[in-house]
C-alpha cells in the first residue's frame, strides 16, 4: 500500500481513499507520539517477517512431504530404501498435521495481544 503525502493528495483536503485515511492517520500518530509510532512501525515490520517465514517453512515442509510421496509410489527405490522413504513419510503426516494446525486452528497470537494496546491509533 502506498503512503500519500498531503501534498498528493486531491485537492479537496477531505479523505477520499483508505490510502489517504491511514496516510492521514499515521501522520497524526507520528505527529503526537513518535517513540509511539515508532514501536507500532517496528512490531508491524516484524509481523509481516515472522509471517513469511513461517508461510516459507510450511510450503518447505508441503513440498517435501509431496516429494517423499511421490519417491514412495513412483520413484525407483532400492527394497531397504523404501522402508525408509515409509517412515519417512509416516514421521511427515505429524509435521503436515502441525503446520495445518497452525494455519487453520484458532489460537491466542501474542502478536495478536502486542498489538492490542495500539489499535487506538
Amino acid at each position: 500500500m502506498a503512503i500519500l503525502s498531503r501534498k498528493n493528495r486531491a485537492d479537496d483536503d477531505k479523505i477520499n481513499t483508505i490510502e489517504e485515511m491511514y496516510s492521514d492517520s499515521e501522520e497524526k500518530v507520528w505527529e503526537s507520539d513518535p517513540m509511539k509510532a515508532l514501536v507500532f512501525e517496528g512490531t508491524e515490520r516484524r509481523k509481516k517477517l515472522n509471517f513469511w517465514s513461517r508461510f516459507i517453512i510450511t510450503l518447505i515442509i508441503v513440498l517435501t512431504f509431496l516429494f517423499l510421496v511421490w519417491l514412495l509410489f513412483f520413484g525407483i527405490l532400492p527394497e531397504e530404501s523404501r522402508d525408509l522413504i515409509n517412515i519417512m513419510v509416516g514421521a511427515y503426516v505429524a509435521v503436515l498435521a502441525k503446520a495445518t494446525d497452525y494455519w487453520f486452528k484458532e489460537k491466542d497470537d501474542p502478536e495478536h495481544k502486542e498489538t492490542e494496546k495500539y489499535d487506538t491509533l
